[in-house]
C-alpha cells in the first residue's frame, strides 16, 4: 500500500446502497422474513457492482462499500458481539458543545438523516465474537468482486473498541480496562479474519475524536486524553501480532454535515493517533474545519514506514472538488511527508448508514473520479 511510482486512491469504505438492496435491508429490519439464498445472491451481486464501478472511476484500493452491514457503519458490530445488551433504544442524535452552540439548526437536522435507533450498550456477561458468518460473507463477496476487476488491492473496514461502544454500561467486568481489553480480544477475531484471507483491514474510530465535543470540551484537554488513551491501548491489543502495513487506521470528527465548531484539533491528538500499530492514517483533511491541519505534518514526523491517506474530497457537501484543488492537497502533503507517503482518499464513509447518505449518490461517483484525476495531476507534479 505505498505510492512508489504514482499516488494511489482509496477511500474510507461506505458506499451507497443500491435500491433493491436497501429493500431486503428494510424487511429485515422490520422483522418481514425474506428468501435468505435471494438477498444473499443479491448481496454478492451488488457489492460486485460497486467494486466494478470503484474500478472504473479510478479508485486502487476498493471496498465493499460496507453494503454487508447494517444499522450504522459502528452499530452493525452489536449483532456480531455476545455477552451485550441493548437498553433504552432511541433514536440517534447529536449531543456536546456544539449542539448547545446552535440548538435551532441541530433541532432541524437531525430529523432529516435517516439514523437508525440505537441504545446503550450494557456488559452483562464475558464478551465473546459471534459474527462469524456475517464476516466470512464480507470477505468472500469482496474477494469474489476482486477476481473480476483490475485494482491493486481491497480492504474491509471494521469498527475500533472505543467506537463500537461509545457509551456503555458495564454490569460483568470489574474495572473499564478489563472491559475495553475484553472487548479488543473479541474483535480481534473479525480483524485477523479480513487480513488471513489477503484483504487489507481498516479500523474506523470516528468517536474517539467526537466524543470530545460529547464529554469533555469543557474540560481540561489531558482528560479527555487519558480516556483516548485507555481505548487507543485497547485497540493496539486487538493489533496485537497484525502485520501493520495490512493495517490503516481511520479517524474523523463525526461525518454529519454540522458547524464542527468544538471539535477536538489534531495536533492535541496526534501523538495519541501515531501510537496505534497501524501502517496507515486516513484523517480529514478536506472540510473546511480540518483543512488546514495538513500544517501539522510541518512539525511532527510520521513514523518510517507509515504511510498518510488524507481526505482530499468531502463527503458533507454536494460540491464536487475541481481536480486541481484535490491535486493542490496532495503536493503539500507529499512534500512534508514524502510522496511514496501519501495516497488520496476521502474525509469519510459517504453512507453512514444504509439510509443515510451524505451526498446523492450519483455525486459519491463524480467525486471519486475527481479524486483520481487530481491524483494523476499529482503524480505528474511529483514524479515528473
Amino acid at each position: 500500500m505505498s505510492s512508489q511510482n504514482r499516488i494511489l486512491c482509496t477511500h474510507v469504505g461506505s458506499l451507497a446502497r443500491p435500491a433493491r438492496l436497501l429493500d431486503f435491508i428494510s424487511a429485515i429490519d422490520k422483522g418481514v422474513p425474506v428468501k435468505e439464498d435471494a438477498f444473499e445472491g443479491c448481496l454478492k451481486s451488488s457489492v460486485a457492482e460497486v467494486v466494478a464501478q470503484q474500478a472504473k472511476v479510478g479508485v486502487d484500493i476498493v471496498s465493499d462499500g460496507e453494503f454487508g452491514k447494517f444499522r450504522t457503519w459502528s452499530a452493525y458490530v452489536l449483532e456480531r458481539l455476545g455477552g451485550i445488551e441493548e437498553r433504552d433504544i432511541v433514536t440517534a442524535t447529536g449531543a456536546g458543545k456544539d449542539q448547545r452552540a446552535f440548538p435551532e439548526f441541530y433541532a432541524q437536522y437531525f430529523h432529516t438523516q435517516n439514523l437508525p435507533k440505537r441504545g446503550a450498550i450494557v456488559a452483562v456477561a464475558p464478551l465473546k465474537y459471534q459474527g462469524q458468518h456475517a464476516i466470512g460473507r464480507d470477505i468472500a463477496n469482496l474477494k469474489a468482486a476482486l477476481a473480476q476487476v483490475n485494482v491493486t488491492a481491497g480492504f474491509l473496514p471494521v469498527v475500533a473498541p472505543a467506537s463500537a461502544v461509545p457509551r456503555h454500561q458495564n454490569e460483568f467486568y470489574k474495572t473499564e480496562e478489563e472491559f475495553f481489553f475484553a472487548l479488543a480480544d473479541a474483535l480481534r477475531e473479525e480483524y485477523a479474519a479480513i487480513i488471513d484471507a489477503g484483504l487489507y483491514l481498516q479500523v474506523d474510530d470516528a468517536f474517539l475524536p467526537y466524543m470530545y465535543d460529547v464529554a469533555f470540551s469543557d474540560q481540561p484537554i489531558e482528560n479527555f486524553r487519558k480516556w483516548a488513551a485507555l481505548r487507543i491501548d485497547a485497540l493496539n491489543h486487538a493489533l496485537r501480532g497484525l502485520p501493520e502495513e495490512k493495517i490503516r487506521y481511520h479517524i474523523c470528527w463525526g461525518s454529519f454535515n454540522t458547524p464542527h465548531t468544538t471539535d477536538v484539533a489534531l495536533r492535541d491528538i496526534v501523538d495519541l493517533v501515531l501510537k496505534v500499530k497501524a501502517g496507515a492514517y486516513c484523517l480529514e483533511m478536506a472540510n473546511p474545519r480540518h483543512d488546514h491541519e495538513w500544517r501539522v505534518w510541518e512539525n511532527v514526523k510520521l513514523p518510517a514506514g507509515r504511510k498518510l491517506i488524507p481526505g482530499v474530497v468531502g463527503h458533507a457537501t454536494n460540491i464536487v472538488e475541481h481536480p486541481e484543488l484535490v491535486a493542490e492537497r496532495i503536493v503539500r502533503l507529499a512534500k512534508l511527508v514524502g510522496r511514496e507517503n501519501v495516497l488520496a482518499g476521502t474525509d469519510c464513509g459517504f453512507a453512514q448508514a444504509p439510509f443515510t447518505n451524505r451526498v446523492h449518490p450519483s455525486i459519491i461517483w463524480a467525486k471519486l473520479a475527481a479524486m483520481a484525476e487530481g491524483a494523476r495531476l499529482a503524480t505528474k507534479e511529483l514524479w515528473g
